[in-house]
């Protein structure tokens, strides 16, 4: 059991140390890239409001994951590709060991009140507490998976799957994130709670994670509403309806590459 209480330490500005609960489920002395997509959230937040309050908010993240980051010090950086005073977009990056293994965009849009033409919202999830505890960790290794708190709506099928995820331990210790940028820190794990087949016969990571938002969500628990497709050339897809407790919120897609174990590592 890991002693850390927290996904990472601040080591000064654009740098990090990542501890042990963020071990992952394919290598547990590699990252799971969950939690660094709750932190690079949380560095884009942190660098559009040094800038003043500008009433936007965000609409879409996408990551794309580059390589392998091992559980140690790395660094992130933050740059505008678009500025705007409506519409704006945000890149950051992580790098580790001088690598970039992470970018991420970010389109952030000004916010109006548009709730009298507001609809076409999927069926909100039964609430967490209505859920059943789910021992995710007995499918997957790793510090990230232990930290969790995960609860099905029904058992886990092949390729389709609602839980809520939630966690005790922040992103950062003493120091003050978002309840976006959280939520954003756990979707990644929606691509381990409705494998198709066991993880000890068939690798299938994912490359990229892309979240819209029709709402920001709040709370902490992360509704995954999730479907996942293997096609016959190795691709795949896990595609989920994200919610909050007060209902949907947006969608998540994963693009998966498929192997079986037996012809290597990712």
């Amino acid at each position: 059991m890991s002693a850390a209480t927290s996904y990472f330490v601040r080591l000064g500005e654009g740098r990090f140390r990542a501890t042990d609960l963020t071990s992952g489920a394919w290598s547990t002395t590699e990252q799971h890239i969950s939690p660094l997509h709750g932190l690079v959230a949380h560095e884009l937040e942190r660098y559009a409001a040094a800038r003043g309050d500008d009433g936007l908010v965000l609409g879409r993240i996408s990551f794309d994951i580059l390589g392998v980051v091992g559980v140690e010090e790395f660094e992130t950086d933050v740059a505008v590709v678009r500025a705007g005073r409506t519409i704006e977009l945000l890149e950051a990056t992580a790098a580790w060991r001088g690598r970039t293994v992470l970018r991420a965009r970010a389109w952030r849009l000004a916010a109006t009140d548009t709730s009298v033409v507001a609809g076409g919202l999927p069926e909100p999830l039964a609430g967490p507490d209505t859920a059943a505890p789910w021992a995710m960790a007995e499918l997957w290794p790793g510090g990230y998976i232990a930290s969790l708190d995960v609860r099905t709506l029904a058992p886990p099928l092949p390729g389709r799957t609602t839980a809520w995820v939630s966690t005790p331990h922040p992103l950062l210790p003493d120091e003050e994130v978002s309840e976006l940028a959280a939520y954003v820190g756990l979707v990644d794990t929606a691509n381990g709670i409705a494998v198709r087949r066991s993880p000890e016969e068939w690798l299938f990571p994912n490359l990229d994670l892309t979240i819209h938002l029709f709402r920001s969500p709040s709370g902490s628990w992360v509704g995954l509403d999730t479907t996942v497709t293997w096609g016959p050339s190795g691709h795949g897809l896990t595609a989920t309806v994200l919610h909050d407790e007060s209902g949907p919120v947006g969608r998540a897609e994963q693009l998966l590459t498929l192997r079986p174990r037996t012809v290597g590592g990712r």
